[in-house]
């Protein structure tokens, strides 16, 4: 069986990549165990003005092999075999492959004429340097995301395809029209309680939610609700309105996982990239 166009994709993009570490480096301020180890269930860190520090570099559940069988059968059977270290099927979240998987037949919320769109399309291997970008795919797939909290902004590094988002928390909203779309589009974040609420819209349409293709139109509106639980751990909540695509809205939740004592690295696709003209059309 040969790997699927979306596979490859994403296989070709991150091949090179291993797992980030900064050897023997503990981060100060880290509450520890007995036996030196970060203690993952103590209370979430605060910042000076009281609000949780969502800071860290985290990663998202991960759904093993033996779930991803159950739920897509024999289509990433080829996968299995073929993927590069550190990008082994069981290693990405489910939502990254397809981001409806829990919804059947008919509760699915995209639209019939989108999913005949979709039917008809093409693989385009000239896409193999942005065909990961986007989110949340760019955080659901084999890398960890870093979250950086600042009093009046807060930037997600993602290591895969090495992107990144500027949420402002200043107060601003989003405006209602945007002079030019984004592929992460615009996002403007404020707390409710202990949860950080993000608005992001402005996408320009070219990315896609998940490797199944799932659009995203330039009228997408997504909202994101951060809620770190204890110290080593942040529940990600969102919903996706895109009236273009979907029926109605719908929302997914990805827990997350601190990795502690650890980094990301940075990730260039185009540096000696020959895997596109490989590509099937």
């Amino acid at each position: 069986m040969c790997p699927s166009p979306q596979l490859l994709v994403i296989f070709a993009i991150l091949s090179t990549v291993v797992n980030a570490q900064w050897l023997n480096y503990a981060p100060p301020g880290t509450p520890r165990t007995r036996d030196g180890k970060p203690d993952l269930t103590a209370p979430a860190p605060r910042t000076l003005d009281g609000k949780p520090d969502l800071s860290g570099v985290w990663m998202h559940e991960l759904t093993p092999v033996a779930e991803v069988k159950r739920l897509f059968g024999t289509r990433f059977d080829a996968e299995i075999e073929l993927a590069p270290p550190g990008m082994e099927i069981g290693t990405q979240h489910k939502y990254a492959f397809d981001i409806l998987i829990d919804f059947k037949g008919s509760e699915s919320p995209l639209k019939p004429e989108t999913a005949q769109r979709l039917r008809e399309r093409r693989p385009n291997p000239t896409s193999v340097c942005t065909g990961v970008g986007g989110f949340p795919r760019t955080g659901l797939l084999s890398e960890p995301i870093k979250i950086i909290q600042a009093p009046r902004m807060m930037v997600i590094f993602y290591e895969a395809g090495y992107l990144r988002r500027q949420i402002f928390a200043d107060g601003r909203t989003l405006p209602k029209e945007f002079d030019l779309p984004q592929y992460m589009g615009y996002s403007a974040g404020r707390w409710e309680s202990d949860t950080f609420v993000v608005e992001t819209a402005g996408f320009n349409g070219k990315t896609t939610l998940d490797g199944m293709g799932r659009p995203v139109s330039e009228k997408m509106h997504v909202t994101e609700r951060f809620r770190r639980r204890d110290f080593g751990h942040l529940d990600i909540e969102m919903t996706f309105n895109d009236p273009e695509n979907y029926t109605r809205p719908f929302t997914i939740k990805i827990p997350h996982d601190l990795i502690p004592d650890n980094d990301i690295y940075e990730m260039f696709c185009n540096e000696n990239e020959r895997d596109g003209a490989h590509l099937k059309q």
